[in-house]
């Protein structure tokens, strides 16, 4: 498992469902996030730096299983 740090910017929901799917870019990294993502969007918005640990798949978009937001959440 792969880790990077960055600020956060467009994030976006490209699939609502019981566990919604969003895209966000951390830097220049297209990343994705499924689980927790309810949690994700509540605690995250554009600006905010934030360490997350995944791998890439095969689109080379970064598959995000676990992340962390450095310094004050959202809410």
């Amino acid at each position: 498992m792969e880790s990077i740090t960055g600020t956060v910017s467009k994030v976006k929901i490209l699939k609502m469902s019981e566990r919604p799917l969003l895209f966000f870019k951390l830097d220049d990294v297209s990343c994705l996030i499924a689980g927790h993502s309810l949690n994700f969007l509540a605690d995250v918005e554009d600006g905010m730096r934030i360490a997350v640990a995944g791998e890439y798949n095969s689109r080379k978009q970064f598959v995000v299983k676990k992340y962390a937001v450095i310094g004050k959440t959202k809410i």
